[in-house]
């Protein structure tokens, strides 16, 4: 006699559903649906969402946001606090313009630093000026525009 098992995508349903902590039919069904929506969008797309999805969440970059009573982000906690709100800690890299002859190595270097895939990134490319990186570390933006620049395009930190 063969011994059926449930297929793959279904068991791993089953084993998920008894770890989610809305175990009701109602709920799960919710979570799958975003779940799927998530995962229609596109790179660049679902790269924005978790962004925003951080900033709603108040999450920055190094861990949660943290407001409490002597913190500078509780609203003026003491002086130079005017000094660290005007220090910018998030940064986009903007591509303003390039050269011709070096778009194709400019796209390459495009997906190496987003992941997108090749008409993702040509298309991008050529919608300048365009942001092509948003959200990032003042030396990762750094990094990025000093490569951008050296392949002859005109790079902007905003």
């Amino acid at each position: 006699m063969i011994a059926r098992t449930a297929p793959k995508s279904l068991t791993r349903f089953f084993s998920l559903s008894r770890h989610l902590c809305t175990a009701a039919g109602t709920q799960t069904q919710k979570l799958e649906r975003i779940a799927d929506e998530i995962l229609s969008l596109t790179k660049l797309e679902r790269n924005d969402y978790a962004v925003l999805l951080r900033y709603k969440m108040g999450f920055n970059n190094y861990g949660p946001a943290v407001t409490g009573i002597g913190s500078p982000l509780a609203g003026g906690a003491g002086p130079g606090s005017d000094a660290k709100a005007a220090e910018k800690v998030v940064f986009d890299v903007k591509l303003e313009k390039y050269d011709a002859t070096t778009k194709i190595k400019i796209i390459k270097e495009v997906r190496a630093f987003t992941d997108l895939g090749l008409k993702e990134a040509k298309d991008l490319v050529e919608k300048v000026p365009v942001v092509v990186k948003k959200g990032i570390t003042k030396d990762d933006a750094e990094a990025i525009t000093s490569k951008l620049k050296d392949l002859g395009a005109t790079v902007v930190l905003e």
